[in-house]
């Protein structure tokens, strides 16, 4: 394996030599003991005529295939969420397009399932905005998502942090949603690392009083919710509200910091997933996830302790650029020819980002050829003007 030259965090450039490929299989090896969810994200077509930064054009057939290379390894996908760059370079036109297509994919192949992200993003988050208009936005693409035969996954609504007037204004508008939805609904608490303009929802900035309410809306309607899509980040809540939930309502994590521990539990008790970071890093997930459904609880510690400083690192403060890292490892892994995003997104990290992360997902053995990777590596920072 030839070195290459990478920049690092002392103002260096360095050498580098890639690890070996990675071990794990590209097909599941059998069920998961955990319901996981792998957020995709989309591929963007470069060839496209349009500004990226003010439209977006999908590679609808690189898009697909990534879905079946997830569905390939187990995983069920979260479909049109934040990783596929909702209110972040992808519209709802665009979203609604990519549920109707995804869908349709999924009928045809065994075993493949998915749940789609329904929200407000077609409504600007304007100070005038109201409950009725975001109660219509939030119903015109939950029928895009059941009308193309899928399940819904209730996004958080910046409109509606505009609109509310408090705890209340949430648990009712969200009471009519989930009774309107035609099956049980996946709740998603979005935080402000994710989303800046999601600070303070719930109806409140007090983070504990947010989780009252959150919990007495689940007690209201706990037949109807399949669970609840925690990613606030901080693993001692994400227990304290597992443990609070009623019989049969799931916590499905979405700390991309702490996953390793969260899924894999205490004994007693134990968070499912819906992870933006498992579309980087879907092989060593797929293994790990079936070491412990036999039982293997070192080799699933093993397997996916490594990828966890690879994902904080993605996951780094202005955490919600993370897409940008998780869309670099799919170009890297052949996922994609290019990189490059909708809105232009791939220039939201740095090189010195892209160094680190090429760097540890060496380290963690996601890379399946490291000699392509290096070679698409040498190519990237040529453009920064290293090596």
């Amino acid at each position: 394996m030839q070195e290459l030259m990478l920049p690092t965090t002392e103002g260096r450039v360095e050498p580098f030599i890639p690890r070996d490929a990675c071990p794990y299989p590209s097909q599941a090896a059998g069920p998961f003991p955990r319901v996981a969810y792998a957020a995709a994200h989309v591929v963007a077509d470069p060839r496209a005529e349009l500004a990226p930064f003010e439209q977006a054009a999908v590679d609808w057939d690189a898009t697909l295939a990534f879905r079946r290379h997830l569905w390939g390894l187990g995983f069920k996908i979260a479909e049109a969420m934040d990783t596929s760059q909702r209110g972040m370079g992808l519209g709802w036109p665009d979203a609604a397009e990519l549920i109707r297509r995804s869908v349709a994919e999924a009928k045809t192949i065994e075993g493949a399932d998915l749940a789609c992200g329904a929200g407000t993003d077609q409504l600007a988050p304007t100070p005038g905005v109201t409950l009725d208009q975001v109660r219509a936005a939030y119903l015109e693409q939950l029928g895009v998502v059941e009308n193309a035969g899928g399940r819904a996954i209730l996004m958080a609504s910046r409109a509606l942090v505009k609109a509310a007037s408090g705890p209340e204004d949430y648990r009712r508008l969200y009471g009519e949603l989930i009774n309107q939805a035609s099956d049980k609904v996946v709740l998603h608490w979005l935080g402000p690392m994710f989303d800046p303009q999601l600070e303070g929802y719930w109806g409140s900035h007090d983070l504990d009083a947010a989780q009252e309410t959150l919990l007495a809306l689940i007690r209201d309607h706990a037949g109807r919710i399949d669970g609840v899509k925690m990613s606030l980040l901080d693993k001692e809540r994400e227990l304290r509200f597992r443990a609070a939930l009623p019989p049969g309502v799931k916590c499905f994590t979405g700390d991309d910091f702490n996953y390793a521990e969260l899924i894999e539990g205490d004994g007693e008790r134990h968070s499912d997933a819906l992870l933006g970071i498992f579309d980087p890093i879907a092989r060593p997930a797929s293994a790990a996830l079936s070491a412990l459904s036999e039982g293997r609880t070192d080799d699933y510690r093993a397997i996916l302790g490594p990828t966890v400083a690879l994902s904080r690192k993605i996951f780094e403060a202005p955490t919600r650029f993370y897409k940008s890292g998780v869309v670099f490892l799919a170009w890297l892994d052949g996922h994609q020819d290019h990189f490059a995003m909708v809105g232009g997104q791939q220039a939201a990290r740095s090189a010195l980002h892209y160094a680190e992360v090429f760097r540890l997902a060496s380290e963690a053995q996601v890379l399946a050829d490291p000699e392509r990777a290096s070679q698409r590596m040498r190519t990237l920072m040529a453009t920064f003007g290293i090596g």
